[in-house]
């Protein structure tokens, strides 16, 4: 039951992401710094839906004289590139935001993390390209590469998709402009210390 409310809602915010991409309305950057990651995925993105694309119109054609099996590929056909679509607008309008006091880190709707400030040990920019899986880290590559590395003086909880929680302490993770979410993210660390009732 989880599982399944899991993906109602992971539909439902592809869905509402390609709306607010239409509209041009990005999500929960309020009133602050946003700093995109999509630019990297979008050649590939284009390429993939492409291919749906022309598979769609292939199997039709290859499928013209069984009708419910055309149906059946069709449906499927299309929910691929709803998909497909839905993802990159996603990416696209949940960029990661920096708040006065809080880092929010995200990955189209599967990851979304706020790590305060003050819980920020170091950030660098470092280009990456292999990722291994590691207790306490997480990785958010895009096209295979992340630019921005987090250090943590301590855990902060991510909730995975179904639901699980983990503890990370390290942050890797793609940034259009590398440079300069590193350096908000210094300033923005070493600036006057800010109230921490900022409402949401």
């Amino acid at each position: 039951m989880r599982t399944a409310a899991a993906l109602v809602r992971h539909e439902l915010r592809l869905f509402a992401s390609l709306l607010r991409w239409a509209a041009r309305r990005p999500h929960g950057v309020g009133d602050g710094r946003a700093f995109g990651y999509a630019r990297g995925q979008g050649a590939v993105m284009a390429g993939f839906g492409f291919v749906c694309a022309v598979e769609t119109f292939t199997m039709s054609v290859l499928l013209r004289q069984w009708p419910a099996a055309h149906r059946v590929v069709l449906v499927l056909d299309l929910y691929t590139l709803f998909v497909v679509a839905g993802l990159y607008a996603a990416s696209a309008v949940r960029p990661h935001v920096l708040y006065d006091d809080v880092l929010r880190v995200r990955r189209a709707v599967h990851v979304d993390l706020r790590v305060p400030l003050d819980r920020i040990a170091a950030v660098r920019r470092e280009t990456r390209t292999t990722h291994e899986r590691a207790a306490g880290e997480l990785n958010l590559p895009v096209g295979s590469q992340t630019t921005v590395t987090l250090e943590l003086t301590g855990p902060v909880t991510q909730v995975t998709f179904l639901g699980r929680r983990r503890e990370i302490t390290l942050i890797r993770l793609h940034a259009d402009d590398a440079r300069a979410l590193a350096g908000a993210v210094t300033r923005a660390r070493t600036g006057p210390s800010v109230p921490r009732d900022r409402p949401r």
